[in-house]
């Protein structure tokens, strides 16, 4: 095909595609103006996307714990298991005022604890269920074994794992309220940018267009603006991790059993632990920073840190129980 031939073809392929992208934008920025127009109170409006992502949110959390609890493969902890092990467990409820949760034990995927539902699951006690590794009955001091006991249940009391799916339902929710909002333009400059390239004979190059660019730009705004938003989400739950640890020690009064606790499950744990993990932590690496950026929990060694200088504050000493707990 000679030249001309080409190119005028390539005029034209560029015009369809840009008349394509043009009245999509069109419907799209009509539809929106029509619900724009009729959306009524604004608060009213935000209330509703507020109930609906709550909702979905609430929801999804209890199908997720019952759907973990019916994957476990666990026991409930006998009343008279080991020397008064429940009765131990049953006073740190007490004294952090809370119902005494359901206790499993279970084949974790490394010795671990973590704490299910607690806001009305959908089995196994609406108190919420903490679930045990069995070998932590061995790993652990009977001090220890409270402590770690306590941070999950301070985790029960304050419903995290129900506020941070809130919390990623929300952050969800406003990247698409983004996305639906800037779709006309992304369209609009979607064909521009294309509809030029095809014209100008490379259209594999449609984002090195002043268009393209453009797109390409707004593309990275909306990115940012999720990633900005999982970053505080990300933020809020260290913050939670911290809080649940002076929490537990609140209620057994031994920051230093939680701080040994945590180095003993620090290394015995895989480095595929799973992030849903309350008590998961960090492995070395060169790129460690960025992954405490993005990480759920704060490392190991600052929260050992932490309550290791609220045992000096407090003048407190090693407990003077250090037997472990035998379970069958």
């Amino acid at each position: 095909m000679p030249r001309l031939g080409v190119r005028a073809v390539g005029v034209a392929v560029g015009a369809a595609v840009l008349a394509v992208h043009l009245l999509a934008a069109v419907l799209v920025y009509r539809l929106l103006r029509v619900v724009w127009l009729d959306r009524g109170d604004l608060v009213t409006v935000a209330a509703l996307l507020f109930g609906f992502t709550l909702l979905s949110a609430v929801l999804g959390h209890q199908y997720g714990t019952g759907r973990l609890l019916d994957g476990l493969t666990a026991v409930e902890l006998p009343r008279n298991a080991g020397p008064g092990v429940r009765d131990r467990f049953d006073d740190v409820a007490a004294a952090m005022g809370v119902d005494p949760p359901t206790v499993l034990v279970a084949a974790l995927p490394v010795p671990n604890a973590l704490a299910v539902g607690g806001g009305g699951g959908r089995r196994r006690g609406g108190s919420g269920v903490v679930v045990l590794d069995y070998r932590l009955f061995r790993l652990l001091t009977a001090a220890e074994l409270e402590a770690v006991f306590a941070h999950e249940l301070a985790h029960l009391r304050a419903r995290d794992a129900l506020v941070q799916t809130v919390a990623f339902g929300l952050t969800r929710t406003l990247t698409a309220v983004g996305f639906v909002v800037c779709l006309p333009a992304v369209l609009l400059l979607s064909g521009l940018a294309r509809g030029s390239a095809w014209a100008g004979g490379e259209p594999g190059e449609w984002a090195l267009t002043p268009f393209g660019r453009l797109r390409v730009w707004l593309d990275r705004t909306v990115l940012t603006l999720l990633f900005g938003l999982t970053l505080l989400v990300f933020a809020h739950s260290r913050r939670r991790e911290y809080a649940a640890d002076d929490r537990a020690v609140d209620a057994v009064g031994d920051p230093l059993a939680l701080a040994r606790a945590l180095v003993k499950l620090d290394r015995a744990a895989n480095p595929r632990l799973s992030p849903l993990s309350p008590l998961y932590t960090h492995a070395g690496g060169e790129r460690e920073g960025w992954r405490r950026l993005v990480a759920t929990h704060p490392p190991v060694e600052a929260r050992v840190g932490r309550l290791v200088e609220r045992a000096e504050r407090e003048g407190v000493t090693p407990a003077t129980t250090p037997y472990r707990i035998p379970i069958e």
